[in-house]
């Protein structure tokens, strides 16, 4: 039988090291003719991050031993940068990764200043919010430094980098010293940039110094709000992207930015199955009345049972408006995999619970069944 789709073989095989190859070559005929052989000899016990730190380890040792002189052959070797015009969804050839792994092997100690300026090069071809953390730790002041300059960079890939290289819980990434909010000033900055790409990354970002704390963020956005600096339907946008897992929580604050009321007089006749078969789904209805017309964000919660306890997840469900007196009935069908990567169903019972506004209006028992 055929393997299943591979990530790190589609973004890291013997034509991207080729393409990563020839542009070196395009600059120096002698660069190492035995690069790529040396890189792909390794593939096959290599993870998708390990193949980027190889990769880095061979470049370095094809590179001058000099690391300015490195970083000037490897600028001269990259493609031009990402469509400028572009607004979102640009993230560039996974295959220039390693470029920021060789900036912090070779020049995080001795060379900081030299490897920023690469970073900045690179970004524009590849994101270096992986890369930039290690110098975030390393020299906080100076990159602190450096990155407020960037947020004012003509190219949105590098002021991008500025929020998304600062964020506290960057997935995947390398943990970082600096407090939460420590970027705040930066983001003031970036809220109003005319892209996507970089206004996401700054609710990601307010979305991580929430799971800390809430007040920082309910004064950003508030503060936002009043500037007027950024389209009001794109701050609308990262308001609601931003605050998302306070929503999950019920946070008050939340609540109250997004214009929902909390205390709103909201009834919910929730229909729930007796019993849900894991593999199949569970399809379950909610009629909700309210006296009056009343924005809602409504959302259920499943309690799923889990070797070490309950773990409850919210899920998102609709947003409306109700009318005053006006029964609305919703429906939902939630697929119970049988199977998943992340994680695994459990027959039992199972708490679901319907959230409106952030607070639970009605609850139920399904046992899931094998």
């Amino acid at each position: 039988m055929a393997g299943g789709f591979s990530l790190k073989d589609d973004l890291f095989n013997a034509e991207t090291v080729g393409d990563l190859a020839a542009r070196f070559r395009a600059n120096d005929p002698t660069f190492d003719p035995g690069f790529e052989a040396r890189v792909l000899s390794r593939f096959p016990e290599l993870e998708l991050k390990q193949r980027i730190d190889w990769i880095a380890d061979c470049l370095t040792q094809a590179l001058p031993d000099h690391f300015p002189a490195a970083a000037d052959v490897i600028e001269a070797a990259l493609p031009p940068p990402l469509d400028p015009t572009r607004r979102d969804d640009d993230f560039g050839r996974f295959i220039y990764a390693p470029l920021g792994e060789v900036a912090v092997k070779r020049g995080l100690e001795d060379h900081r200043d030299r490897a920023l300026d690469l970073l900045e090069q690179v970004t524009q071809r590849f994101s270096m919010e992986y890369a930039i953390r290690p110098f975030l730790n390393r020299w906080p002041e100076e990159v602190m430094a450096r990155l407020t300059n960037w947020a004012d960079h003509p190219h949105y890939h590098v002021r991008r980098l500025v929020s998304e290289g600062t964020r506290p819980r960057l997935p995947w990434g390398m943990g970082i010293t600096l407090t939460p909010g420590a970027a705040m000033p930066l983001l003031d900055r970036l809220h109003a940039d005319p892209t996507r790409f970089v206004t996401r990354s700054v609710a990601n970002h307010l979305n991580d110094i929430s799971k800390v704390d809430a007040r920082p963020v309910l004064g950003a956005l508030n503060r936002w709000k009043k500037a007027a600096a950024q389209d009001p339907d794109e701050l609308a946008w990262m308001t609601r992207h931003a605050l998302r897992d306070l929503v999950k929580k019920g946070h008050p604050g939340a609540m109250s930015l997004l214009g929902y009321r909390m205390e709103a007089v909201i009834t919910a006749d929730l229909t729930l199955p007796d019993t849900a078969r894991i593999g199949e789904a569970l399809e379950f209805s909610v009629t909700l009345t309210c006296p009056e017309d009343q924005p809602v964000l409504v959302d259920y919660a499943i309690g799923f049972l889990r070797p070490t306890g309950v773990r409850r997840k919210v899920h998102k469900l609709t947003v409306t408006k109700l009318e005053g007196g006006r029964p609305l009935t919703l429906q939902k069908r939630h697929k119970l995999p049988a199977s998943a990567t992340t994680y695994s169903l459990h027959p039992g019972p199972h708490e679901v619970e319907l959230v409106v506004n952030g607070r639970i209006r009605a609850a139920g028992i399904v046992t899931l069944t094998a």
